[in-house]
């Protein structure tokens, strides 16, 4: 198979009565290419087309709209590389939407765009919706994570990244998915496909922006027990808001907490304000200076050089 096809969005149809917008494709310009060679494992057959499902009564992010694609049934990575200097790090993005969807620019593109401006290449990874997690009730979300972290790995050479500097950056269940691979690793959650799934799939660190599913709420927000830090867990960078009152900032206390007691690495940011899926576009909130506070601590655990 040509490791350098590029995948193209299916057309998008109606999904209901009000979901009408064409589903995304990123530009020619961007490598694309399908996480799985054939068939992703556990696929259903029959399934509805790739839409962006944003009605017109959804909330804005920082007034603009937000690509929400659902029904995602063939994933892809986007490679997106700096212009200028290239720091040979690389950071996996998994966007957020519960997963029902996927947050594909305010927590996708916009974020690829941010990172290739600190010399970081970016990998998109556009992972199946609906229902595909949180694992292990749902497995096809850490499948197309931990299958990607494995092609990345695999053609870190050619695209000038270095293997053992390849992180994850995940918002909302795209933070679940970034803690869950960060604990989940040792073994794929399928059957290995090909070579690149005899790379490691841990990743070199983690960025966690206001995760779901960590904490349970219907238990007093007792640690999830599927996620497990060890000592071998990567270094976590966690930020969240207090008045997340989608998530709510338990998550983001309590995985400090269970990383802290098994002594790994971890950096924790609370603020006041900020909500909950707020991506990277401007607004006149402190919370909105995440992007430096990532940048700085790359720096802290060198990732990135000094600076």
């Amino acid at each position: 198979m040509n490791r350098e096809v590029v995948w193209i969005a299916a057309a998008a149809l109606a999904v209901g009565a009000w979901a009408q917008s064409p589903s995304w494709s990123p530009s020619p310009d961007h490598l694309t290419l399908p996480v799985w060679p054939g068939t992703p494992p556990g696929a259903k057959a029959n399934l509805p087309p790739e839409a962006d499902v944003t009605k017109p009564t959804d909330g804005l992010g920082a007034g603009r709209p937000v690509i929400r694609l659902s029904n995602v049934s063939t994933p892809a990575i986007t490679l997106y590389r700096p212009s200028g200097i290239n720091s040979g790090v690389a950071i996996l993005v998994f966007p957020g939407g519960g997963y029902h969807w996927v947050s594909i620019d305010l927590e996708g593109t916009e974020v690829c765009d941010w990172l290739n401006s600190i010399g970081v290449n970016c990998v998109l990874l556009k992972y199946r919706v609906p229902d595909s997690g949180p694992y292990p009730k749902f497995a096809a979300a850490l499948q197309d994570a931990q299958r990607a972290m494995g092609v990345v790995r695999q053609h870190a050479a050619e695209w000038g990244i270095d293997p053992h500097r390849v992180g994850v950056l995940g918002f909302s269940a795209g933070g679940h998915l970034a803690a869950a691979i960060s604990n989940i690793y040792q073994k794929r959650v399928y059957d290995p496909v090909d070579a690149a799934d005899q790379l490691s799939c841990r990743p070199d660190f983690a960025v966690v922006m206001y995760p779901g599913y960590l904490a349970l709420a219907d238990q007093n927000f007792a640690p999830n027990p599927d996620i497990h830090p060890t000592a071998d867990t990567p270094p976590t960078f966690i930020l969240q808001a207090e008045n997340d009152y989608t998530a709510h900032v338990e998550n983001a206390v309590v995985y400090f907490m269970e990383l802290k007691n098994a002594k790994v690495p971890a950096e924790l940011h609370i603020y006041a304000e900020g909500g909950h899926g707020f991506g990277i576009r401007p607004r006149d909130l402190p919370i909105m200076g995440w992007p430096k506070l990532v940048e700085k601590w790359l720096h802290t655990i060198k990732v990135l050089p000094p600076e």
